[in-house]
């Protein structure tokens, strides 16, 4: 294994197992930290934690064995997936996450980039941008988990972290590799700024042998040809059979996703209450949803002050658990009663869907859009996952993704 990836969460997995896939190398994605070694043919693996809204302490103990599962299947280089929005609160989990990592492997003047300009997130002077819009001013503000108040991830870092945190601008990135080299600090964090994927592959030159980095999927980009790999495209077979989307995210994105698709397909939605009062039965769920003609969709996805609504009445953590946890016994009945599609949108969906289903590896097909490829489970008959961040896909992303599950590639 050349690289290891630790990613907080399922989505930003996925993301970054695509990255590296569609530059050339043979990547899998782990569910968890593996209890067995992997295929000695790996490139990358990808490693998917539940830790972006996890205790502190424990994403830092989930991270850290990972990082030693990577490390010992021969992973040359440790990357700490996040966020292309850098979601975190001012107590974590980047920055503790990232200290504990560095502390383990000896790393100083770590890069930290979570740009991805294909899906329109900049870094410039500092400052996270989502399009045109600073972070604190694209929506990212409502996050009911990491509600994201300060676009100036130097003050956002170096609120969570106990290493001096440094900034590499835009116009030394511009003259390449070997100055944004020259410009690392001999300590600490550096946020990198990256307006284009050209900055993001001078970026991985610059990381060439660094035992770690921190960033969204862009940040892979230009590693693989650290690793004399070439480019290449992953191959999938099609999967045809019932179909479900799932829903758990309240982004803007996604909840134009969600009105979209209830005009092409049944639906059911399950509100905080619904969760929180067991008066949502994910079996009851399963069975109508694969008894329907076309794949229906299943969402927890609410405007901001609907949510806020039921974290004031029930408590943030004991809401969201709940639906977590709705979602991932339903996941487990869709399985088990036949589904062959699924689409998720939301990390934390996501992670509760796939723990629901008990996998622990995910082979990684093509993308289906910037930053979203289609997974496939090995169960008794191959399943196929979409597992998207919230923020991420067009407007027709669940039927899209549907329809693209069907078609080899």
């Amino acid at each position: 294994m050349k690289i290891g990836v630790i990613a907080d969460d399922f989505t930003g997995a996925s993301d970054i197992a695509l990255t590296l896939a569609e530059a050339g190398m043979r990547a899998c994605l782990f569910v968890g930290v593996p209890a067995e070694p992997a295929s000695p043919n790996l490139d990358a693996g990808v490693v998917a934690l539940k830790s972006r809204t996890a205790p502190a302490k424990t994403a830092v103990q989930d991270s850290l064995a990972a990082c030693e599962w990577l490390l010992g299947q021969g992973a040359q280089q440790i990357v700490f997936k996040v966020c292309s929005t850098f979601d975190s609160t001012c107590k974590g989990n980047i920055g503790p996450v990232l200290d504990a990592l560095s502390d383990r492997l000896n790393a100083e003047g770590v890069i930290v980039c979570p740009a991805f300009p294909e899906n329109g997130r900049s870094v410039y002077q500092g400052h996270l941008f989502v399009r045109d819009k600073l972070l604190n001013e694209s929506g990212m503000q409502d996050h009911p988990l990491t509600p994201m108040r300060d676009a100036d991830l130097r003050r956002v870092l170096a609120s969570q972290s106990n290493r001096p945190v440094s900034h590499v601008d835009a116009r030394t990135v511009s003259r390449g590799a070997t100055a944004v080299r020259a410009a690392l600090p001999t300590s600490g964090h550096a946020i990198v700024d990256a307006i284009s994927d050209l900055d993001l592959i001078e970026i991985g030159q610059a990381a060439a042998g660094a035992p770690l980095l921190c960033g969204g999927s862009g940040i892979a980009l230009g590693l693989p040809a650290n690793f004399g790999i070439a480019a290449t495209k992953p191959t999938w077979d099609p999967v045809n059979g019932p179909g479900v989307v799932l829903s758990g995210s309240c982004s803007r994105a996604t909840r134009q996703q969600v009105e979209v698709y209830k005009e092409l397909a049944p639906y059911r939605e399950v509100s905080a209450e619904d969760a929180v009062t067991g008066n949502a039965d994910p079996k009851e769920l399963a069975d109508w949803a694969l008894a329907q003609p076309v794949a229906p969709l299943i969402y927890s996805s609410a405007e901001p002050a609907l949510v806020k609504a039921a974290q004031d009445r029930y408590g943030t953590n004991r809401a969201a658990t709940a639906i977590e946890s709705l979602f991932a016994e339903l996941s487990g009945h869709l399985l088990a009663k036949g589904a062959a599609k699924i689409v998720v949108a939301g990390g934390e969906t996501s992670g509760a869907v796939v723990e629901g289903m008990k996998a622990k590896a995910l082979e990684i097909g093509p993308r289906l859009t910037a930053g979203v490829p289609v997974l496939c489970l090995q169960h008794t008959r191959p399943i196929a996952l979409a597992l998207k961040s919230g923020n991420f896909g067009g407007r027709d992303f669940f039927s899209d993704a549907l329809a693209k599950m069907e078609r080899s590639a």
